[in-house]
């Protein structure tokens, strides 16, 4: 599909052979052009909207130059052997550039309406469809595509800032500074499935994403700029790069770039964890689809050779598990090593001294596999979870079950599971404190910063997930009950920064979809809108969706206070009726009752749905007078 310059037409190419264009200031399709043979995937309009011509290109490699004002084909341009992939025009608007699969770019004279120079450029154009050619065997269709994910299929040159943008394969957008094409910011525009999550930098100002391709990627949280690191030939599983092909790289973070360090490579299948020392960075182990742990020593300099990949040396291996070793975790002083696997079962070893690893306990009593074991940071607690839907505590004296926790009904423990929810646990009570919800699909990756005030997760669904504790809503509710609270709160908000400012208008789109802190994003939401410039307030990121998403709650707010304002005065009227039973008849009919105290009704029912109204979750407390 494709735009005009005044972007009120569209034009869209489909597999039927037609092109279609639509007015999109009045919805409807102005044009229905046929002719084309096969899949139309190439459709521009031409630049000078005044000449009201469009291209198209199909699977017979010609381009079509069609005239809008008589809806015909003016001219067939041909001279590609293979798929035309794109155009480009002039500055005058008279002369066109085509590239195509066959390596050959060719100048048109619109005017002539020929051919003026082939030139062979060595190099197929990779915004080419995707290729199908038809298996004997089965009989079914398979795509043939380009593997290298940094293969380009958007260039656009940016002459105002002396920079180039590209897109590559996995959908990255790439801006290059043209003196030098030194790399300026990398942008990710769509992650596939989240694997796994971690914080990064010295003050976590940094996630690092294992996704469902060979690169993992470095968000910087501030800005969302991103740095793509290459590497791996097989998707990342877990952090700290996973590979395939039985190895995994260390990286090291200098000065907001991470690069590759050092290799691990002795792994007979794909490695599926590793986790690193805890008090000194002195060794890291690994488990792998292979059903073996080892135990690598990491070089005591790092920084020898700035670009020189060292190779780990291993210490030792051991075969741990029956099936795949899903998850590995190094105690907090390092001197134990626990291990989960698909075979239902964790097991502790003994990390003391340079020889093997020592067996000290298993822990049986999960139904199916184990996917992740944590060491407690405090107590001498090892906890797992199983895809059994448990999440169990072990004690390492005596490798007991100290406690079990179904996930499905719901301590303080951090779980994810594939439902798409994080829960937040009570240990001494077994509940759940917390229920979080904002992904769609498996939660594989949790992690939480070093000062326990942020996690981040990925999903399935491509989404990653920072989180903060609602902190900020509690001090607003205390402004709110001191005296003065109208000016506390106004000096309070003005003093912020401004990326503090964007988070509380995010903040009073999420606390006005529940009327129980509806009042209190509705006085924050006051302050800013009296006291900060419009033109500021969107400047905001995603100003416009929070303020967007505060109308419909708002207005639903509003009717609910007038539906209860109609009811309390109906109640009015009625106790102004009544007649206090055993009262004495003698009592002047016309006195009236004083009704100066504005009586609200507890509830107030619906008569067209029959129900209690609690449409934003209230509880009995906000409903009362």
């Amino acid at each position: 599909m494709d735009f005009d310059s005044t972007s009120t037409l569209l034009a869209t190419g489909g597999c039927d052979g037609t092109i279609k264009i639509w007015d999109v200031v009045k919805q409807y399709c102005t044009h229905n052009l046929r002719g084309s043979s096969g899949v139309v995937h190439l459709v521009q309009f031409h630049p000078d909207i005044s000449r009201l011509k469009l291209f198209s290109s199909s699977m017979d490699c010609s381009i079509w130059m069609w005239d809008l004002s008589t809806s015909l084909c003016v001219c067939v341009l041909q001279s590609h052997y293979s798929a035309v992939t794109s155009l480009s025009f002039s500055a005058d608007g008279d002369t066109m550039i085509s590239s195509g699969r066959d390596k050959i770019c060719t100048v048109w004279d619109l005017k002539q309406q020929n051919a003026k120079r082939a030139i062979p450029v060595y190099e197929p154009d990779p915004q080419a469809p995707v290729s199908v050619k038809k298996d004997d065997e089965e009989g079914e269709e398979e795509e043939k595509k380009d593997d290298n994910p940094r293969s380009l299929t958007h260039l656009l040159l940016l002459p105002a800032s002396s920079r180039l943008a590209t897109v590559t394969a996995e959908h990255n957008i790439m801006l290059y500074q043209l003196a030098g094409l030194t790399t300026l910011q990398q942008f990710v525009g769509y992650n596939d499935e989240v694997l796994d999550v971690k914080f990064l930098g010295k003050d976590d100002s940094h996630i690092v994403v294992a996704t469902n391709s060979c690169q993992l990627k470095v968000f910087e949280l501030l800005t969302n700029s991103c740095q793509i690191l290459y590497g791996h030939t097989g998707r990342a599983l877990f952090l700290q790069a996973v590979q395939r092909t039985g190895q995994f790289v260390c990286g090291r973070w200098t000065a907001g770039h991470v690069r590759c360090v050092a290799r691990g490579t002795s792994h007979t299948n794909a490695v599926g964890c590793i986790s690193c020392s805890r008090m000194k960075a002195s060794f890291v182990a690994s488990g792998s689809l292979d059903c073996t742990v080892k135990v690598w020593d990491l070089p005591a300099d790092l920084t020898a050779a700035e670009e020189s990949i060292q190779q780990l040396t291993l210490r030792t291996t051991e075969k741990a598990h029956d099936k795949d070793v899903n998850s590995v975790a190094v105690s907090p002083n390092d001197k134990l090593l626990a291990s989960a696997s698909q075979d239902r079962t964790a097991k502790l070893w003994s990390l003391a001294g340079e020889g093997n690893l020592g067996l000290l306990g298993v822990f049986r009593g999960h139904r199916r596999g184990v996917w992740t074991v944590c060491f407690s940071p405090v107590d001498q607690v090892l906890a797992t979870s199983s895809a059994d839907g448990t999440t169990k505590l072990w004690g390492l004296q005596d490798f007991s079950c100290l406690k079990v926790i179904f996930v499905s009904r719901g301590t303080q423990l951090l779980t994810s599971g594939s439902d798409g929810l994080v829960k937040l646990w009570t240990i001494k009570t077994n509940e759940c404190v917390k229920t979080l919800d904002a992904h769609q699909d498996k939660v594989w990756g949790l992690h939480g910063n070093r000062r326990d005030n942020r996690m981040v997760t990925g999903s399935a669904d491509s989404n990653i997930t920072v989180w903060e504790p609602h902190t900020v809503l509690t001090v607003i509710k205390a402004i709110r009950q001191t005296e003065d609270s109208s000016e506390l709160l106004e000096k309070t908000v003005l003093k912020l920064r401004v990326d503090q400012k964007e988070a509380l208008l995010r903040y009073c789109g999420v606390w006005n979809t529940n009327a129980k802190n509806c009042q209190d994003a509705q006085v924050v939401l006051q302050v800013l809108l009296t006291h900060v410039p419009p033109e500021e307030l969107l400047q905001y990121q995603w100003a416009r969706t929070h303020l967007e998403g505060l109308v419909p709650y708002t207005e639903r707010h509003m009717q609910r206070i007038g539906r209860l304002l109609q009811a309390s005065m109906f109640l009015n009227y009625m106790w102004q009726k009544m007649r206090v039973v055993g009262e004495p008849s003698s009592m002047d009919q016309d006195e009236e009752m004083d009704t100066s105290p504005l009586v609200q009704p507890f509830i107030t029912i619906d008569k067209d749905r029959g129900d209690v109204e609690n449409r934003e979750g209230e509880d009995r407390d906000s409903w009362t007078g």
